[in-house]
This record gives structure tokens, C-alpha cells and sequence, in this order.
């Protein structure tokens, strides 16, 4: 019986480990989408007259809080359930909601 249990027991620290893979596969992309915004912005910036800075900074601090909300949102609704097959479409899902907020109008 004990062995029957301990047996049970086995893949639950697997089901775990999965999910905090899926987790840091998506936190990394997170970390890259952040830094090409950053650039992005940076670049944005130096072309804007100093007349419209105030403005575009505003709009930029916009995007990246925004970003960062949806970041924190998409680590938090990873889940342990998710089938192996379904875990690169979730992470090409939250790839492609982040994008929207990084890649330039």
C-alpha cells in the first residue's frame, strides 16, 4: 500500500518542474520583448522635438506599464494542467499579445 502511494506521489514534482519550464520559457521571451521596447522607445525619443518629450515619454511609460501588467498577468495564468502539446501554442499566444504593445503602430 505504501509503495502504491509513493508511486502516486512520483509525478507530481514532474508536473511542477513542467510548469515552471513553461514559466521561465515565458518570463525569458518577456525579458527580450521588454529590452526591444526599451530600444525601440529609445530611438523614438531622439527624433521627437524637445517641444513633444514630455508628451512621448508619458505614451512610452504607458506602453511599458501596460506590457508589464500583461507580463505579470501571462506568468500568473500558467498553468499545471496544460497538456505538453498545447504548452508552444500558449507560449506563441502570449508571444503574440505581447507584440501588439512592443512592435512600433
Amino acid at each position: 500500500m505504501r509503495a502504491a502511494f509513493l508511486l502516486v506521489l512520483l509525478p507530481l514534482p514532474g508536473v511542477a518542474q513542467e510548469r515552471e519550464i513553461q514559466r521561465e520559457l515565458i518570463h525569458r521571451q518577456q525579458q527580450s520583448d521588454a529590452f526591444v521596447l526599451q530600444l525601440r522607445q529609445s530611438q523614438e525619443l531622439l527624433k521627437v522635438p524637445a517641444a513633444q518629450r514630455p508628451a512621448a515619454e508619458s505614451r512610452q511609460l504607458e506602453e511599458r506599464q501596460r506590457l508589464e501588467n500583461v507580463s505579470e498577468r501571462q506568468l500568473r495564468e500558467v498553468k499545471a494542467d496544460t497538456p505538453l502539446e498545447l504548452r508552444p501554442y500558449e507560449r506563441q499566444k502570449a508571444e503574440v499579445e505581447r507584440r501588439a504593445i512592443v512592435e512600433p503602430r
